[in-house]
């Protein structure tokens, strides 16, 4: 089976750091500062969607075109300062790479995702890489799920996504493939209960998975 999974709140505990570059710049332009909660409200499509709604009391991007660049330097200074995979993910996903293909789908850049997925030793485990600056649509859109089943010869039946919110369910549902949600990661918090469905499967921390994928 292949298992794609999400970076963000399903593999890394990263919502503290784009907390805080969040904050350091809406406060360069002006703006107000976010609690927590509101930057986990936010992300989950993209860097650029991110910077737009940080910076919306002060006119968004528009009023602000430099901004994204300026992002990305605060952001690169944050990355790793708190963020690490969630406890017992690297022993789950050694597990599971032995019977299973392992792919990211990410909404994040590039540059940040392999630099993550470096320092967190994460990238041994994972065949293909999907970011969000990359050839195909960000998440939502069922494109980037759908070059990986191809490259990796695999139905919407033998594959699965992993995330942990709403645009995570959104893709999977557009891609017709099996879903498994992150109940630990913050983006859960987006997710409308009625959404889910009776065959999707929710899990309390990475080990869990384990249980699922075993079960007949």
């Amino acid at each position: 089976m292949l298992l794609v999974f999400d970076l963000d709140g399903t593999l890394i505990d990263s919502i503290r750091d784009l907390t805080e570059a969040s904050n350091e710049l809406s406060a360069a332009y002006g703006g107000p500062r976010h609690d927590q909660a509101a930057v986990t409200r936010m992300v989950g499509e993209g860097a650029r969607v991110l910077v737009d709604r940080v910076l919306a009391p002060v006119g968004g991007l528009s009023a602000h075109p430099d901004a994204f660049d300026r992002y990305v330097h605060i952001y690169d200074r944050h990355l790793v300062t708190h963020t690490g995979p969630y406890p017992g993910l690297a022993d789950t996903l050694s597990v599971l790479g032995q019977s299973h293909v392992l792919a990211v789908l990410t909404n994040k850049p590039r540059a940040s995702t392999e630099r993550l997925l470096s320092f967190t030793g994460l990238d041994r485990f994972f065949r293909d890489v999907v970011c969000g600056d990359g050839p195909f649509p960000r998440k939502p859109d069922p494109a980037g799920l759908g070059w990986l089943m191809e490259q990796n010869a695999s139905s919407p039946r033998r594959t699965m996504l992993i995330g942990d919110s709403d645009v995570d369910l959104e893709t999977a549902r557009a891609a017709g493939v099996r879903l498994c949600l992150a109940r630990y990661g913050f983006g859960f918090a987006r997710v409308t209960p009625a959404s889910i469905g009776p065959d999707d499967i929710v899990i309390d921390q990475p080990a869990d998975l384990l249980d699922h994928l075993s079960s007949p």
